[in-house]
């Protein structure tokens, strides 16, 4: 094998990704712990080293977390409906901004009323679609979540796109009145409720998908389902709001690969991609002290949002992928899982939790062998 060959086999650039993931989560990591230390009253010579280590390190993974491949889909969307959650900004919009152009019926899913509205103006004069809709949800209530799928199957036939996009981080120890770390519910336990309240609907279209946005840094995430539930305090703020966002997100992947499972043999498929490191305002929530830190390090090697949009793009569309279920996407291409993603028992354990933390009603629960199985 020459070394061409080599380097672009897919077992080194599976290893250059883990390393790499290891790489940029570590220097993030240490140079916000570092930044804590200096407005504690800490030494500037740290805060020069850190400047030093962050120069080499953006110029490393610039390409990597910046680089996006996908194909060109020409697919017309006219007749269908899409729901795209966290749409009025961000890697959301885009996303809803491109099923529009393509024709869809699209179903902007917001907590903010204002941003909601602009975003359907822009959407609407964009792309001439008029069929773009608002309908307010907040992910950090499950009865707003509720509220909101009772509204859609109520008035909409069926369901063709559902895109689980809304995140959040850095939203600190608290819960939700539902008694739920808020991160955890926005970023998990409210989309496992809307996907759960809205599966009828999308049983009911040709070829339905379901796409969870999660991310990379779901490779970090270390479930335990004795204290997910709780802030998860490791001496330092950073690393505990970064430990809980990467636990929701190795949640929302279990999530995806379990859901697959019980809908194989419908019409349904359901898959997890991580959209790139992306500047967009899911970042709105971290501590003013370091935020202007953050944004530098994120506008230079983070891609657009424009760019991050583009394998949920690719997953709820490409005929490529219709009878594909159950995957890992990066760049629009299916990519090997990280271990944090392979535990399916994990998974099934944390599916009864999750049914018995959303209080979800016999009748609304999706069938442990399937719909398929189920009725035979």
């Amino acid at each position: 094998m020459s070394i061409a060959e080599c380097l672009l086999s897919p077992k080194f650039l599976s290893t250059l990704r883990g390393a790499l993931i290891s790489y940029i989560t570590e220097l993030v990591e240490g140079a916000f712990i570092c930044l804590e230390l200096i407005f504690e009253g800490g030494d500037m010579m740290i805060f020069v080293y850190v400047c030093l280590i962050l120069a080499v390190g953006l110029v490393v993974t610039r390409l990597y977390l910046t680089y996006t491949r996908w194909p060109n889909c020409m697919k017309c969307l006219l007749g269908k409906t899409c729901i795209v959650t966290g749409s009025n900004t961000g890697i959301g919009y885009y996303t809803a901004l491109d099923f529009a152009m393509r024709g869809g019926r699209v179903i902007l899913a917001c907590r903010n009323e204002e941003k909601a509205n602009e975003a359907q103006k822009k959407i609407i004069e964009a792309t001439g679609n008029k069929n773009v809709h608002v309908r307010l949800v907040n992910f950090a209530s499950l009865d707003s979540v509720r509220a909101f799928c009772e509204e859609f199957n109520r008035t909409e036939e069926k369901l063709d796109i559902l895109v689980n996009n809304a995140g959040a981080v850095g939203t600190g120890n608290k819960k939700t009145k539902d008694g739920i770390m808020i991160q955890m519910q926005i970023n998990y336990f409210a989309p496992f409720l809307l996907t759960h309240l809205l599966i009828g609907k999308l049983l009911k279209a040709e070829n339905a998908r379901v796409v969870n946005v999660s991310s990379l840094l779901s490779y970090y995430g270390q479930l335990d389902l004795e204290h997910f539930n709780e802030y998860p305090f490791s001496g330092n703020m950073t690393k505990s709001e970064l430990t809980m966002y990467y636990t929701s997100k190795q949640c929302e992947v279990l999530f995806t690969r379990e859901l697959a499972r019980r809908l194989r043999g419908t019409r349904v498929t359901c898959n997890a991609l991580h959209p790139g490191s992306i500047m967009t305002d899911i970042w709105r929530n971290v501590p003013n002290w370091y935020k202007p830190f953050l944004i530098f390090i994120i506008s230079f090697i983070f891609k657009t949002p424009h760019q991050g949009a583009q394998t949920s793009i690719y997953c709820a569309l490409s005929d490529d992928l219709n009878d594909v279920t159950g995957m890992w996407f990066e760049n629009a291409k299916i990519t090997k899982f990280y271990p944090s993603h392979l535990d399916d028992t994990l998974g099934k354990k944390l599916w009864t939790r999750s049914e018995e933390m959303v209080k979800l009603r016999s009748e609304e629960m999706i069938p442990e062998n399937g719909y398929v199985m189920s009725q035979a």
